[in-house]
């Protein structure tokens, strides 16, 4: 089997990254400190943050699969994003790239509900919960009757999103994502862990479940599983 030519090498793990101008804290996918490995980033230019909740009805597949060529190309062994609202590309891209694709976090959901009890369902954090339906989740195997709860469109941490404004407290965004998550779980009894669609929750996870006691998967878990498997640790022989 022969080797493919590298640019870089020792990058397992390729971002494809929405244009976007927000604060990315530490946590976040657009964070390089979030990591304990490295990874390559690629922006997308036609992918701003107003158009990647219409995937439905825009395409923007054309310019991933151009971004995702570019970093294997170089070198990377694997394709993630920082948006889940890609789910709805996840077969296309994995057949075209050749190498292992995740485009979102929503990949989690099929899996986080076998490991709960048969009574109990995942409940899904979002950016947009009007938005995140159908084919977002058909794409990544997930049950229609899914609770899926969106943070309100006149947030602080949708609009800072929106319009790129870097200026937002942490503590503001992190009440209003423990707000939301206090209504889902208030609503939702049931609901017996969370996967978090949105990357730029990932900051919050540790907050919601010391608060809450339930047990919560993001964008960062999916790409440690999914880097652990490109690179697997080695061990020493005894």
């Amino acid at each position: 089997m022969s080797v493919p030519k590298k640019t870089y090498y020792g990058v397992s793990v390729g971002i494809l990254m929405v244009k976007t101008h927000f604060r990315r804290y530490l946590g976040d996918i657009g964070h390089a400190g979030t990591w304990n490995f490295p990874v390559q980033y690629r922006i997308v230019e036609d992918a701003v943050p107003s158009r990647m909740t219409d995937l439905h009805n825009v395409s923007l597949l054309e310019p991933f699969k151009k971004a995702a060529k570019e970093l294997v190309d170089a070198g990377v062994d694997g394709i993630t994003t920082t948006c889940g609202f890609l789910s709805i590309y996840q077969q296309e891209l994995v057949d075209f790239c050749g190498v292992p694709v995740a485009t979102s976090s929503l990949l989690q959901v099929p899996m986080v509900q076998r490991i709960i009890p048969s009574n109990k369902k995942v409940g899904i954090l979002t950016y947009n919960g009007d938005v995140l339906n159908g084919r977002y989740l058909e794409a990544v195997g997930i049950a229609a009757d899914t609770p899926v709860y969106g943070m309100p469109q006149n947030s602080e941490f949708v609009r800072s999103i929106r319009e790129g404004d870097d200026g937002v407290p942490y503590a503001v965004l992190r009440q209003e994502v423990l707000d939301l998550v206090a209504r889902m779980l208030r609503e939702n009894p049931s609901i017996g862990a969370i996967v978090s669609e949105c990357t730029n929750l990932a900051p919050f996870t540790a907050d919601i479940q010391q608060t809450f006691g339930i047990p919560i998967y993001d964008t960062v878990s999916l790409v440690n599983w999914f880097q652990a498997g490109l690179r697997p640790r080695r061990y020493p022989a005894e």
